[in-house]
């Protein structure tokens, strides 16, 4: 018989699960190696859209003087006061959102990978559309609020370091949200709250997991730079391998 998500979840706050390191990272390198090309054309092509992006409303808001070193230098965060500030951060948390489906097409692009179905340009921007895109928005905001709200007042009470500490903490516990989301078929708050349940439930071996994929992923930056974009895709190729490891997707509960 077939365990939705939900009792998957139950079961697991209720007697936990059991997860190897080894296999987990195997599964992860694996799929990898099988989206690495296509998914780091992607992130290439991305990032210098959002780069000249970026660069246009530079210009058009502040004029071309902005390209200058010493305008550069007052764009920089901490010289923002007043109302500057608050956009910084408003205009932060929406692109952060508006993005929020782009990562989970890479999850779903390692998916495909691992079942040995075709993935395309299409594969990477599926979740920009319902049910999905919704709940993808609202976790993410909720998120990165929760997050920026947090750090602020550590920050503003003279302990940076503390603040820091605390967003990576809450990204760390929350990691698993958006393949619950689109694989467990979750809702924003559930799929928060159940990332929170499974990742305290092994949290050192996670944690090992996403700190060696994140040395892995920058790798790219020796020699040429531009490799970080072909090697950021194994930090994606993890999320799905741990997912599948806990949780399973359909009847299965790890792929083999």
């Amino acid at each position: 018989m077939m365990r939705t998500t939900q009792e998957k979840i139950e079961e697991i706050k209720t007697n936990g699960y059991q997860i190897d390191f080894g296999n987990v990272f195997n599964l992860a390198f694996e799929n990898y190696k099988k989206i690495a090309l296509y998914a780091g054309l992607m992130i290439f092509v991305f990032s210098v859209i959002l780069g000249l992006l970026a660069g246009g409303i530079v210009i058009y808001t502040f004029g071309v003087s902005a390209l200058n070193e010493k305008m550069l230098d007052n764009l920089k965060t901490e010289n923002f006061t007043g109302i500057y500030m608050i956009l910084y951060i408003i205009s932060a948390v929406l692109l952060t959102c508006l993005l929020s489906p782009f990562p989970a097409g890479l999850i779903k692009m390692a998916h495909c990978a691992q079942k040995d179905e075709e993935f395309h340009v299409s594969t990477i921007f599926e979740y920009y559309k319902k049910p999905y895109f919704a709940e993808l928005v609202i976790s993410t905001l909720l998120i990165s609020i929760f997050s920026s709200v947090l750090s602020s007042i550590l920050d503003y009470s003279g302990i940076k370091f503390v603040g820091s500490l605390i967003a990576m903490l809450v990204s760390f516990l929350t990691f698993l949200t958006i393949p619950l989301i689109i694989f467990g078929n979750l809702k924003a708050v559930e799929a928060i709250k159940s990332s929170i349940i499974i990742v305290s439930k092994q949290p050192l071996v996670l944690l090992g997991l996403l700190i060696v994929s994140f040395i892995a992923s920058m790798v790219g930056f020796i020699g040429c730079c531009i490799g970080i974009f072909f090697t950021i895709p194994f930090i994606y190729s993890m999320y799905y391998a741990i997912y599948v490891s806990i949780i399973g997707i359909d009847s299965e509960t790890e792929f083999e």
